[in-house]
């Protein structure tokens, strides 16, 4: 059986680990109020997932845009009125 350190886990899977996390005291306080004492690790679990999650898509966008140049943001803007079915405002962050 192949040791743990030796298998590629994907963020969210494999064994639990502890660790100690520094957080400041209005963090620490403002996730209690959300999920309680016991809650708390599963839910840095899940905050740190999708940092990772927006980590790769930032480095996808970075890629692309490398190879392509960044993206219109007039077409941008009428994507996101058309997926919102607001109006496009252009000059907005994308």
């Amino acid at each position: 059986m192949p040791d743990e350190e030796d298998v590629d886990f994907l963020a969210g899977e494999g064994p639990t680990s502890g660790i100690s996390v520094t957080l400041t005291a209005g963090t620490l306080r403002a996730i209690r109020e959300r999920v309680g004492k016991r809650g708390v690790s599963a839910y840095l679990e899940k905050a740190a997932q999708r940092q990772i999650e927006r980590d790769n898509l930032d480095e996808l966008i970075a890629d692309f845009d490398e190879v392509h140049g960044p993206a219109d943001p007039e077409a941008v803007a009428a994507k996101r009125a058309r997926l919102t079915g607001g109006a496009s405002h252009t000059g907005e962050a994308a």
